[in-house]
């Protein structure tokens, strides 16, 4: 099938194609392979998994271990509605896929993602 003039230019860009101009964010297998089905279909809360995936992005971008993010953010980044982002707030938190704390009963949340399938490694003695 011959391409448009237009459509081999997109191919024809630095990096061979029309991808490489966006932001990119990685994303563990797990995540898609075993949480996805998990927490849509099992616990019928695609909800639950939109909001992991805009803090995944969102810790992933700062490079952060937690970030500040309110349930009207995470509601405006997901399009979710407000009530929606609390009740899979609230899943993420009862499946330990999320801590969060704060400071303050008023004050915003901090999140931090709990990726139990990573495993760490242990320290060496004399290492910081």
């Amino acid at each position: 099938m011959a391409l448009s003039r237009k459509g081999r230019d997109l191919f024809n860009r630095p990096y061979g194609n029309y991808y490489s101009d966006m932001h990119h964010i990685a994303l563990d297998d797990y995540v898609v392979d075993v949480l996805l089905p998990d927490l849509v279909g099992h616990d019928r809360s695609p909800a639950a998994f939109l909001v992991y995936l805009v803090l995944w992005k969102e810790l992933y971008r700062s490079a952060q271990r937690s970030i500040p993010m309110s349930l009207q953010d995470l509601a405006s980044q997901s399009g979710l509605s407000k009530s929606a982002v609390q009740a899979a707030v609230r899943l993420l938190r009862r499946r330990s896929l999320i801590k969060t704390t704060k400071t303050s009963p008023t004050a915003v949340p901090q999140h931090e993602l709990v990726r139990h399938w990573v495993r760490r490694r242990a320290r060496r003695p004399g290492t910081a």
